[in-house]
């Protein structure tokens, strides 16, 4: 692995790489609360297939870090992507977890001329999971942390004795035998940068999509433009089927938007199935490359 610093329309993201310049790109987009490193379990069993280019995200680990709840709307994030997509030559395949999948996602959509294939782990697309949030039941349910992310005090009430609050929302309810000691000491370096945690919650506040309270629907929900919300490339979703925050329900009704999709399922994995087993996901994205 080597890192680097790229300028993205005049900021400084840090980026981190694994393999050969020479092979086909691979953007690689984590999600809340990890950052490009959370990549290093994954790429060593890609790069010698991809060129894998994991970046700091807008307001994660080193790169740049904006003030206020404007600067981390959906589109300011894709469009930090779509820049570094086109500083090395463009399409790339683009592979999300967790909030990068609504990058990833983003891209796709808005952006499908510098998109060739799209794979997404366990990550949601708008409609259908705003459509599960919003019936009052069992996603709603598994969807409240996020009106606590949103509320003003979170980033003190995460932070405080060394971001306890934050390292058990990171282990509740799923498997973590990965995140050793010395891994977690990594995470909190890069949470307690600068502005950082205060940054990675923005992504929850600029969202608009809603969460019902359980047994409440929502009827006040976005208006999401449906016939702009489709991926046009081959898309390939993976999916740890013992996830407690995303569940089955957040990606039913998918193939609406995504004419060419394949479904993968990890046994034996959760939300953080890129972790937990990365063969096992290098082998499910490389046979679909093969044959997509």
């Amino acid at each position: 692995m080597r890192t680097s610093f790229a300028d993205l329309n005049g900021q400084s993201f840090c980026v981190r790489f694994w393999g050969n310049s020479d092979a086909p790109p691979l953007l690689m987009l984590h999600g809340f609360p990890e950052y490009g490193g959370a990549w290093a379990d994954l790429a060593p069993h890609l790069m010698d297939h991809f060129y894998c280019i994991a970046p700091d995200q807008r307001g994660y680990g080193q790169s740049w870090c904006p003030e206020g709840v404007q600067n981390y709307a959906l589109s300011q994030l894709v469009s930090d992507m779509a820049t570094l997509i086109e500083t090395h030559g463009a399409p790339f395949t683009v592979l999300g977890h967790d909030w990068g999948a609504s990058v990833a996602y983003g891209l796709a959509m808005f952006r499908p001329d510098l998109v060739n294939r799209l794979v997404i782990a366990n990550g949601v697309h708008p409609v259908p999971f705003q459509r599960a949030m919003a019936t009052g039941g069992a996603q709603s349910e598994a969807s409240q942390y996020i009106n606590q992310l949103r509320a003003p005090d979170a980033a003190r009430k995460l932070s405080e004795n060394s971001f306890a609050v934050l390292e058990r929302f990171f282990r509740h309810g799923m498997g973590l035998d990965w995140l050793t000691e010395s891994r977690m000491v990594e995470y909190r370096t890069e949470w307690a940068r600068p502005g950082r945690l205060k940054a990675m919650l923005n992504w929850y506040r600029a969202s608009p999509l809603v969460v019902a309270e359980p047994g409440l629907p929502a009827t006040d929900l976005p208006d999401l433009p449906h016939d702009r919300l489709h991926v046009r490339c081959p898309h390939l979703l993976l999916w740890g089927p013992d996830d407690k925050a995303l569940l089955p329900e957040t990606t039913e009704g998918l193939e609406a938007f995504a004419a060419d999709l394949t479904r993968v399922t990890i046994p034996g994995t959760d939300h953080w199935l890129h972790h937990q087993k990365p063969q096992d996901v290098a082998n499910a994205i490389l046979e679909w490359v093969r044959i997509a």
